[in-house]
């Protein structure tokens, strides 16, 4: 069976383990029930996620130009404390940025191959906590805005890692960490601004991904360069492939290519 479609994040549902989704326009594939099956991967073009068009991709799944165009690649995605939304200030699009930036969004804290602290709108948890291949994560606070969320994280990122280790997270190379202690220590640093916001309460949430082995010396799939890949599929972690010769497939990272999946 062959299908085809433009790569988009794997969708999530969470459950023990988490089931993944992998969505094409007109078709999706259950990526769980995949497992323990061959799969071949075959890059046909790209396909700009804004505009649509074959041109190559710069960045989270658009070409150079809509990257540096589009609202949905603002400064202020990568980097919350640079939202000006709440001030009726405008980056690139008042109305869509308004909409992205004043709702609830969380600062939390996740471990995945250490403990970092992350920022992401309340809808999207635990799907971002998946999406980083955390096997744990908590609450910190719960502000009103993505900038609030934003000078929190920078605050707290001079006493805890915000970034990921993804050799060391597909290894499955963790220890658990006491999370709630971790927040209970942190909390000092929460800025004045969001102070009111802590959340002193809450307890882990715990992830199970599908897994039946994880790779000891990950090598990440470039796709565009081999063109094609061949692979026994054996678990999923983030949004990466994991297959049994320990090839990774970073999903996310290849947004906005169309490729050729055949199930064998």
């Amino acid at each position: 069976m062959t299908y085809q479609g433009v790569l988009t994040k794997m969708t999530t549902e969470l459950a023990s383990p988490i089931q993944y989704y992998l969505v094409f326009e007109n078709d999706f594939l259950n990526m769980n029930q995949l497992l323990n099956n061959n799969i071949t991967l075959e890059f046909v073009k790209y396909q700009c996620l804004n505009c649509g068009l074959d041109k190559p991709i710069f960045r989270q799944g658009f070409d150079r130009q809509c990257f540096y165009d589009t609202a949905k690649a603002g400064d202020w995605i990568m980097r919350p404390e640079l939202s000006t939304a709440h001030l009726g200030k405008e980056d690139r699009d008042l109305e869509y940025e308004k909409k992205a930036q004043l709702q609830p969004h969380i600062v939390y804290l996740a471990n995945s191959s250490n403990v970092k602290v992350g920022v992401t709108r309340k809808s999207q948890v635990p799907t971002r906590w998946i999406d980083q291949g955390a096997h744990e994560a908590i609450e910190i606070v719960e502000v009103p805005n993505r900038y609030l969320a934003g000078i929190t994280e920078v605050a707290l990122k001079g006493h805890v890692a915000d970034k990921t280790n993804w050799r060391k997270m597909l290894k499955n190379d963790i220890e658990d960490e006491n999370l709630a202690e971790w927040r209970d220590r942190l909390s000092q640093y929460i800025p004045k601004e969001a102070v009111d916001y802590y959340i002193g309460n809450n307890k882990e949430t715990h992830l199970e991904f599908p897994v039946n082995k994880y790779p000891e010396k990950p090598k990440s799939l470039n796709i565009i360069k081999s063109q094609r890949y061949s692979g026994k599929l054996v678990g999923i972690k983030g949004q990466y492939l994991i297959f049994e010769d320990q090839t990774v497939f970073n999903i996310r990272a290849n947004e906005g290519l169309v490729v050729n999946i055949s199930v064998n």
